[in-house]
């Protein structure tokens, strides 16, 4: 009872700030401002000439009451009925407008647009109103009738023109019919051919109706009546970039010769130099852009990771720890960064500082990860796996085991990761990532019979897993037996995941099993040209020398054993034929 007098009460409260008489006298009215509807939207004044005089009848009254009580106890299709049918009787532009609200909430598009129309029709000066009935037009698929509301938003004033240009793709997006999306927009910009703003919706229109080409005449026309604005650079150098990296590049370099201080155009140029490799002039042009906007927490991060990539350490540990002491909104993943330069500097001590700061968010589960592998490569294993045990992790706990395994195949303790991984198991026998795990682990301690066991259940539970596909055609490949049904499982997983290089590389080690020296060698060099790892190393060198090339072969060996001189695999396959 207490509970229904409250709304109630509330409902009073309400339907009293919307529909309170026009002509009624307060001292304080002019000094006052109107409480706010129960939308959150300021309520008209009460002595708006445009809102009728609309008394609080007792049928007004009880339909407000149930259709506030009724929403409050999420009855929303009914309220939404009510003040429908309120405001046909009213035609009050109040009342029709909560019905829109409440019909919208309810997922009721006709009744929401049909008490839209009734909120126009009583209110049509309204921006609101008129911006309502076009958004529930288009939603509903009906574009068409839904341009002439657009129309009277952009000829309210030029300013309306503007904003409303470079908003109306975004309020189309709701429709699916691109094509007809862009019609709109040409029908509408012809009227405004002095506007670079039409010009520029135009364009984007017709990049989603897939029309690059008057995507590309329209931006350049904008450009041309605007030709200090960034956005018709940017845009336009996007475009190009599609099929010409290098005149994108000339495009933004043009701009920015008339107009260096432009951040955006700045910032974009140097993302397509990276694109296009070209590094050292990325960083000229990044920390050009430093100079200019010296506080701007993205330009760091740029330059910074920049500099890391260049494996310009020093300069990439000073500009992204300048980031820890802006607003920049990810500081977890500067942190992790940090730790990372400080590991590839050989400062261990400074990577277990960095990790250890970061306490929540995406990196989280990453740092700790990092953390145990640097104690372990200390020689502090038992710490570095108590440390993985007592990680806070979630649904994620699972990756601490198999983090812990890794650190013990790491240090050819294979017996005890698959012990780890097997304990696991028996709480959790059909989880994915340790059925995976344990059957490499099994593997290296040659327990085929298990590899083939928990791959085969892998498969049967997520059979669209490339890497267990993978995994077992490569473990029948490398150890010579069922090689069809090995080249059978590795084009499955080929299908699964095509640019997988490793996937790559089992098809190619599959291929020299089964005799076929020139199809290996296509896909080894596919897959070591994208990956230069030391197993593919190994492998393609194998295969180079037992065609009879044994000087590339030694070249392709030397080579891998300087990207990874401790791979097992390299260092076996060596021996074996240069022992």
């Amino acid at each position: 009872m207490a509970l229904r007098l409250v709304s109630a009460a509330l409902a009073i409260l309400f339907a009293s700030n919307v529909l309170a008489q026009a002509n009624a006298k307060d001292e304080d009215d002019d000094d006052d401002e109107p409480a706010p509807t129960a939308s959150a939207t300021p309520a008209p004044k009460q002595d708006d000439p445009a809102l009728p005089k609309q008394d609080l009848t007792q049928p007004v009254l009880l339909g407000l009451l149930l259709a506030e009580i009724a929403a409050q106890r999420d009855n929303s299709g009914y309220a939404a009925q009510t003040y429908v049918e309120l405001a046909k009787r009213t035609r009050d532009p109040r009342i029709a407008r909560r019905a829109t609200e409440i019909a919208n909430f309810a997922r009721l598009p006709a009744l929401a647009l049909e008490s839209a129309r009734i909120w126009y029709e009583a209110e049509p000066s309204s921006p609101q109103a008129v911006q309502t009935i076009g958004g529930l037009l288009i939603r509903a698929q009906r574009v068409d009738e839904a341009e002439p509301f657009l129309m009277k938003l952009f000829s309210s004033n030029e300013a309306a023109a503007v904003n409303g240009f470079m908003q109306i793709n975004r309020f189309l997006a709701q429709n699916p019919d691109k094509a007809a999306n862009l019609a709109i927009v040409k029908r509408m910009a012809q009227s405004y051919s002095s506007l670079p703003q039409a010009h520029f919706a135009v364009a984007q229109a017709a990049v989603a109706a897939e029309e690059e080409a008057l995507a590309l005449v329209e931006v350049r026309r904008a450009g041309e009546l605007k030709p200090d604005w960034d956005l018709a650079a940017v845009f336009e150098a996007q475009l190009l970039q599609q099929k010409s990296p290098a005149q994108a590049q000339a495009r933004l370099s043009a701009y920015l010769k008339s107009y260096p201080g432009s951040r955006e155009a700045g910032l974009n140029y140097a993302r397509l130099l990276v694109l296009d490799k070209k590094l050292p002039e990325a960083r000229a042009q990044f920390e050009s852009l430093l100079k200019a906007h010296p506080d701007n927490a993205d330009v760091l991060y740029a330059v910074g990771l920049l500099s890391v990539q260049l494996k310009d350490y020093e300069s990439g540990e000073k500009y992204l720890s300048q980031l820890l002491d802006t607003r920049f909104r990810d500081k977890n993943g500067v942190r992790f960064t940090l730790g990372q330069v400080a590991e590839e500097r050989k400062d261990l001590p400074g990577a277990l500082k960095w990790y250890s700061q970061i306490e929540s968010g995406e990196q989280f589960i990453p740092s700790r990860l990092r953390y145990a592998q640097i104690l372990s490569k200390q020689g502090k294993l038992a710490e570095a796996r108590d440390f993985l045990r007592n990680v806070n992790a979630g649904e994620q706990q699972t990756q601490m085991l198999i983090a812990e395994a890794q650190l013990l195949r790491e240090v050819n303790q294979n017996a005890e990761a698959f012990k780890v991984l097997d304990t696991a198991l028996a709480a959790q026998p059909d989880q994915p990532d340790l059925l995976y795990d344990r059957a490499l682990t099994a593997e290296k301690l040659g327990r085929y019979d298990i590899l083939e066991a928990d791959l085969t259940k892998l498969i049967a539970i997520r059979p669209d897993h490339a890497h267990a596909y993978n995994a077992l055609g490569y473990s029948y490949a490398d150890r010579n037996v069922r090689l069809d049904e090995a080249k059978k499982l590795i084009e499955k997983a080929m299908a699964l995941a095509p640019e997988d290089l490793y996937i790559v590389d089992s098809m190619g080690w599959a291929a020299y099993r089964m005799g076929d020296i020139p199809r290996a060698l296509e896909y080894l060099r596919r897959a070591y040209k994208g990956r230069p790892d030391g197993e593919i190393g190994a492998h393609l060198g194998e295969v180079l020398w037992v065609s009879g090339d044994r000087a590339e072969a030694e070249r392709i060996w030397k080579e891998a054993l300087q990207v990874a001189p401790e791979n097992e695999v390299l260092q076996k396959t060596i021996k074996r034929f240069k022992p």
